[in-house]
């Protein structure tokens, strides 16, 4: 015994049928509908249509800015101030007329500028002193920062970043020194009164400089200043033999 189905009969669209069902064209992939809110963004993959973008994300303000006019430089952003190490080395330069309130803002970028030419200098006279200079400074600047707090007692605020800054600014006429002894014969005569000279001369500039810059460092003056040529002469040393 057979069973009837009733199956519904298939039309197909055509251009004549009003009731005909639309046909969805394919869309190119990654772009966007027309559907879609026209307010959002979106990127296009057409490198020949789309203009040249100059803009570039700023992670400090969250947005968008167009170019580098406001970034600061970057030996700024590191703290390197080249004028302000400039001035300061112009000072060192008269050792009769300091000026402390160049050396008020301490730094390490110019001392370290002094130490590695120092080295650099002693190295073309066959010498690898490097290791050996930085270790003397630090040892230094701990002394004379021990020596006259000491001196100053309960009033004494000298600080070890600020004794290591003015140790290593004045420390041009050594670095003068190590530059002159490559033409000087060694041994001699002149390369001492040269030493001489310039022990002298950091050590008035190191101790005008600590005197004008801590409290109760004027009434310590000679006992400053004889720390500080123990510290220069020591380095002197490292030039001539």
């Amino acid at each position: 015994m057979s069973k009837d189905f009733n199956v519904p009969p298939v039309i197909f669209p055509s251009a004549g049928n009003p009731n005909a069902i639309p046909q969805r064209r394919p869309t190119a992939p990654f772009q966007p509908s027309r559907s879609s809110n026209p307010n959002i963004p979106f990127m296009s993959f057409d490198i020949g249509s789309s203009p040249a973008s100059t803009s570039q994300f700023n992670p400090i303000s969250g947005g968008i800015s167009a170019n580098f006019d406001d970034e600061p430089p970057l030996l700024e952003e590191l703290g390197i101030n080249t004028k302000q190490i400039w001035h300061k080395t112009l000072s060192i330069l008269n050792p009769f007329r300091v000026k402390p309130d160049l050396h008020e803002d301490a730094d390490l970028s110019g001392p370290f500028l002094f130490l590695m030419g120092f080295g650099l200098f002693q190295l073309l006279a066959g010498k690898l002193h490097f290791g050996i200079i930085l270790g003397w400074v630090t040892v230094a600047s701990l002394f004379l920062y021990t020596v006259f707090n000491m001196l100053a007692g309960r009033n004494g605020n000298l600080d070890l970043y600020r004794c290591l800054s003015l140790i290593g600014y004045c420390m041009l006429p050594i670095v003068m020194l190590s530059a002159a002894a490559l033409f000087v014969p060694q041994g001699g005569v002149v390369v001492f009164v040269m030493m001489g000279v310039c022990v002298m001369w950091a050590t008035r500039v190191c101790m005008q400089l600590l005197v004008e810059l801590a409290s109760c460092g004027d009434e310590h003056r000679g006992l400053t200043a004889y720390a500080c040529f123990l510290i220069y002469m020591l380095f002197s040393l490292l030039v001539v033999f």
